[in-house]
């Protein structure tokens, strides 16, 4: 029997406009989570979901990212920016060596607030969903000059991810400053 050594800028990388995503350990190599580098651009927000059976680990490796991993004392739609727990529980800024864990049945999500892209190890159980959520991602992202907000969500339901507020990437040069 054999482990697994994946030297650093291995393993099958998918590079969409939202994020660049590199499989370390899958279950292909008898995994029972996957495993992925992932780097998050500026202006990606993942959006506020649940996982009824998934259970997730990020950690953050360079940049920083905007987290939270809690049931808001009320949920809104748009965004998940402003959400707060019953306890006080607020996003938090989360720099380098920072790490979030979420269980199943929990409200999450990440995005790169930051003008700098950020880099993540991410692991979710069980495999392979989100090795082939991640590919069926690229096919969506690569369909036309703007992401279908319906393709994502039809495709988050069938891989066990209950969609709160929207996916939403706006890259540093498209955002609007005021005068």
């Amino acid at each position: 029997m054999s482990g697994l050594i994946v030297p650093p800028g291995h393993g099958r990388k998918l590079v969409t406009k939202a994020q660049d995503v590199t499989f370390k350990v899958t279950a292909a190599d008898g995994s029972s989570a996957s495993v992925f580098e992932v780097v998050v651009p500026p202006g990606f927000d993942v959006g506020a979901h649940a996982h009824s059976e998934s259970q997730e680990f990020f950690y953050v490796l360079e940049g920083e990212l905007e987290l939270f991993a809690f049931e808001p004392a009320e949920r809104t739609a748009d965004t998940w920016h402003g959400w707060e727990s019953p306890k006080g529980e607020r996003p938090v800024r989360a720099v380098a060596g920072s790490c979030m864990f979420v269980p199943p049945g929990t409200p999450h999500a990440f995005r790169n607030a930051s003008d700098t892209p950020a880099r993540m190890l991410f692991q979710s159980s069980p495999s392979p969903d989100h090795e082939r959520y991640f590919e069926e991602i690229v096919e969506i992202f690569a369909a036309g000059p703007a992401v279908d907000p319906e393709a994502v969500e039809r495709m988050r339901r069938r891989y066990d991810v209950q969609q709160i507020t929207p996916l939403r990437f706006t890259p540093p040069a498209e955002r609007t400053v005021a005068p």
